[in-house]
């Protein structure tokens, strides 16, 4: 009986147009549309029958579906039909040129989103239900801001997005011509294009194309192999999603056409309707120039002369400078707190620029002001780095990120104040005062704390990548706070950590990084072994050899630990007053962080309990390098590269740096190492000087 009732209900599904899996329509502007599309948010259709998504309003989205779900997959088998649509846009945005954020055609469960957020979240979702599988959403979107926490390529792309906002697949805008001649399309422009979507459901191909005529190209712009089956429901929503940021852009939908049984009619731009004064703009413009051309050069002339005054120490502001969480300070505010930048106040020079103490006009906060160099090799990605996930986080033992500020090819970042400045000064410069072991210890755990919480405490894994005593910064109180994040990578829980150009420091640098290019917590515990090792003995984990017979700091420990001699180590500056104890339990813990084998490194959680004595460190210590020649990462390239530069100085020297591009080339050479100084813990250290 239960059978005859599902093959009746099956029949009437089938003889209902709304349910037919030959979904065809097509939309001249949407005037006559009626009640065959559903609209949320921001969204209207205008009177001359054009389909605005948002506004130039902040922080706004907009929803616009067709009413109707969309059978597509067969009952039988499961798989997804094959489906096309095209449709015509233009993105106006406030401000020439800086748009902000984009939108989406859109295939999803639900027309409504519920939960979906603007900015960067396309109005399609929000930051807890990003990448799971359950959301079914499918996307293609059109976006006109870089966002460096979704991975985006620039701010003018296409990308195909799959249950999150970073793209499975993505392009710069841009189209074929029949010359198979590729040309760029600007996305905010302001001028009508047209784009088709199509898939095959037989070679699992979509295929996206742009252009801004009413001619498809035969050349997509954008090709992605991907079943869609475990993707879709049986019955989906398609429509379009858009939304503002802290800039805001109209998005409009001008006609659309979508087909489930052939591929969808190709719209003549010709016959839509089009954005009102846009024409009248263009007669006035031809008027203009052909009959007062004499007096538009002159006054051109003196707008441009005024402008070049008034902009001469004005801050640039670009779409993703707008979208950042920390606050953003002038140029002027400043240059006022350090005084213009006098050299008086100079806390440090660096690879990437200096750092000034500045104290702010109106809060009397003191704060530190990190002016990175204009030939600094930390360009504007490296900077956004910084200051786009960085500025969110939020913990004791990590230096906050107060503000930012550009300014032409100025890039300055405002941080607390540490008025201790870094532990490398107290362990290494003979001028500063000694720490005792009690305060030593205090700094040691304040640092494995903020390790932990960037490792497990965020919404996402954040891979430190520096881990140094140069990078770790003392308050008033002699806290330890782990500070510079120009290196820092950010992974979603889960996920397997992507090759990268290697950088980091000698010393501090974990074996499997410079084979592999994969930074992981792991690597960032192998960093932090060498820290422990360094503050209870008062060395830095690779000495030049005119100085120390023992080059490798963690092989010298190794052979005092082998032979029973762990008390030797210690820094004599402590003149034997310290915990013994507490003192073995560091070292061996810094031999058990510094072993070759990644595996056999403890994690920052089983760190922080060792530490507060939760749970005690275990009897046999393995030995941490592979090998017993003392070849640091156990393939004698390490030495190699420190013989070097055996005959530098170590005065104000941080450690030996390396950085390597992206590839497969492992090897160390002499153009990617380099000696380099960092007065001041805020400079990123992982980096050459010029």
């Amino acid at each position: 009986m239960a059978t005859i009732q599902n093959l009746i209900l099956t029949l009437i599904l089938f003889s209902n147009p709304v349910f037919s899996r030959f979904t065809d329509f097509t939309c001249i502007g949407f005037n006559k549309i009626g009640d065959n599309i559903t609209l949320n948010g921001s969204a209207e259709i205008e009177k001359n029958g054009i389909l605005r998504l948002t506004n130039q309003t902040n922080r706004l989205l907009g929803h616009a579906f067709y009413s109707s779900p969309v059978k597509f997959k067969d009952f039988v088998n499961g798989s997804v039909f094959s489906f096309s649509t095209s449709f015509a846009f233009a993105t106006v945005p406030e401000f020439s040129h800086l748009g902000g954020h984009g939108f989406a055609f859109a295939i999803s469960p639900s027309k409504d989103l519920k939960g979906a957020l603007p900015s960067q979240y396309l109005g399609l979702l929000n930051a807890n239900d990003m990448g799971n599988f359950s959301n079914h959403l499918f996307a293609v979107e059109f976006d006109t801001v870089q966002d460096f926490e979704f991975g985006d390529i620039n701010d003018n792309h296409i990308g195909v997005d799959i249950n999150s906002l970073e793209s499975n697949a993505s392009e710069p805008a841009a189209y074929y011509d029949f010359n198979s001649t590729k040309k760029n399309v600007t996305l905010k422009s302001g001028e009508t294009i047209q784009a088709w979507i199509d898939y095959d459901s037989t070679t699992n191909v979509l295929n996206v194309t742009i252009s801004p005529s009413s001619t498809k190209p035969r050349i997509p712009s954008l090709l992605y192999h991907v079943d869609l089956s475990p993707i879709f429901n049986d019955y989906m929503y398609v429509g379009f999603s858009a939304s503002t940021g802290l800039l805001a852009s109209s998005h409009y939908i001008f006609g659309w056409s979508f087909n489930m049984s052939g591929l969808a009619k190709t719209l003549d731009l010709s016959s839509l309707p089009s954005l009102p004064g846009r024409k009248k703009s263009h007669k006035i413009l031809a008027i203009g120039v052909s009959s007062l051309a004499t007096l538009a050069l002159f006054f051109l002339i003196g707008v441009s002369v005024f402008l070049i005054r008034r902009i001469k120490n004005a801050d640039v502001v670009e779409a993703w400078e707008l979208e950042i969480g920390p606050h953003r300070f002038s140029y002027k505010e400043l240059k006022r707190a350090t005084k213009g930048f006098r050299e008086s106040g100079l806390l440090g020079v660096g690879g990437f620029g200096r750092v000034y103490k500045g104290v702010l006009t109106k809060s009397k906060t003191q704060v530190a002001v990190k002016r990175i160099s204009r030939e600094s090799k930390q360009g504007v990605r490296e900077f956004m780095s910084e200051i786009a996930s960085i500025g969110r986080l939020r913990h004791r033992n990590l230096v906050q990120l107060q503000g930012w500020c550009r300014r032409r090819g100025d890039l300055l970042l405002v941080y607390d104040f540490m008025s201790n400045g870094s532990l490398d000064k107290f362990l290494f410069d003979e001028r500063k005062i000694v720490l005792n072991w009690e305060q030593r210890f205090n700094i040691i755990k304040g640092v494995a704390c903020g390790l932990l919480y960037l490792h497990e405490g965020w919404e996402q894994v954040v891979i430190h990548r520096d881990v140094k005593a140069s990078n770790v910064l003392l308050d008033g109180e002699l806290n330890g706070k782990l500070g510079d994040f120009g290196l820092a990578r950010f992974y979603e829980r889960g996920s397997n950590p992507s090759t990268t150009r290697v950088v980091g420091t000698l010393g501090y640098l974990a074996p499997e990084v410079s084979r592999t290019g994969k930074a992981t917590a792991s690597s960032d515990v192998f960093a932090f072994g060498a820290l422990l090792l360094e503050v209870v003995c008062g060395r830095r984990p690779i000495e030049p050899k005119a100085v120390a017979e023992e080059t490798v700091l963690v092989d010298w420990v190794w052979e005092a630990w082998r032979g029973g001699r762990v008390l030797a180590v210690v820094d004599q500056r402590l003149e034997g007053v310290f915990d013994e104890n507490e003192v073995v339990m560091v070292v061996k813990l810094g031999l058990m962080c510094s072993n070759n084998v990644a595996s056999a490194r403890p994690s920052m959680r089983q760190v922080v309990k060792y530490l507060d004595g939760e749970v005690g460190l275990p009897e046999v210590v393995i030995p941490p390098l592979g090998n017993e020649g003392g070849k640091c990462g156990g393939d004698g390239k390490l030495d190699f590269v420190v013989d070097l530069y055996e005959s530098s100085s170590i005065e104000d020297m941080s450690m030996y740096s390396v950085k390597r591009n992206e590839g497969t080339d492992t090897s160390f050479g002499l153009g990617s190492a380099s000696v380099k100084t960092s007065p001041h813990p805020l400079l990123p250290d992982g980096e050459e000087t010029r």
